[in-house]
């Protein structure tokens, strides 16, 4: 299951683009912790822990415990995280609130087990991945790492659904009017041979008197007929 991850935090008391710059001039990305009815909550984080978690992946998908210096600790999901437009630095981070009892959505990753004895490989066919990430509705202290599913038997043509998910670990998925794909096994892509189109080099045209295209039969027979000719006999 996933685990739970500590953030230390500062109390902000002010909220608001000014004070937000503030922070930022203090070398702090702002944050806020929203959610559950309860009214917001006004942090600063150091942001190389920001940068650790989303160096990691997967981090919509985490639990983060935040502590508040002089203050309790809220349970949370990290749900955006606003970038610098040059300098791709975080400068800003929303967190959700969970509440007790309360079911999350998140976005669990999909591994795949098998793929080297999978009929269809073998013989050729490719894994085209449909969704990479499934979303689901999760009890927050039952979050799996990922959702996996087995191509032990998967063929060329096969369609792998949600009902293929190995385990989903009590989950609920977000799309639930159809049992939606999460992989296929395409056929092989096979790269048609086009036959060498031959170009035929183009008549050079022989010049005659004056520049002037000269006719080809006369060409032709020009030098035949010097060939014929008997040579002149002097007298």
């Amino acid at each position: 299951m996933v685990q739970t991850i500590r953030i230390e935090a500062e109390a902000r008391e002010q909220a608001g683009k000014g004070a937000a710059r503030a922070t930022r001039r203090q070398g702090l990305v702002p944050a806020v912790i929203y959610g559950a009815k309860l009214e917001a909550t006004l942090v600063a984080l150091d942001p190389r822990d920001v940068m650790k978690e989303l160096q990691k992946g997967g981090w919509q998908s985490h639990l983060y415990e935040v502590a508040v210096k002089g203050g309790g600790t809220e349970r949370t999901l990290m749900r955006d995280v606003q970038f610098h437009p040059l300098t791709d630095r975080p400068i800003h981070v929303d967190f959700q609130r969970i509440a007790p009892g309360a079911r999350i959505r998140v976005k669990v990753a999909v591994g795949f087990l098998n793929e080297e004895t999978s009929p269809g490989l073998k013989e050729g066919g490719v894994l085209n991945v449909v969704r990479r990430e499934l979303e689901v509705l999760a009890d927050p202290d039952a979050v799996p790492e990922r959702f996996e599913i087995d191509l032990a038997e998967a063929a060329i043509g096969d369609s792998l659904r949600w009902s293929s998910v190995v385990n989903n670990f009590g989950t609920r998925p977000v799309i639930v009017d159809r049992n939606f794909v999460v992989c296929t096994i395409a056929p092989p892509t096979v790269d048609e041979e086009v036959a060498p189109v031959v170009v035929a080099a183009p008549e050079v045209p022989v010049k005659g008197k004056g520049g002037k295209p000269a006719a080809a039969g006369k060409a032709a027979a020009a030098p035949a007929a010097a060939a014929a000719k008997p040579p002149t006999k002097k007298k």
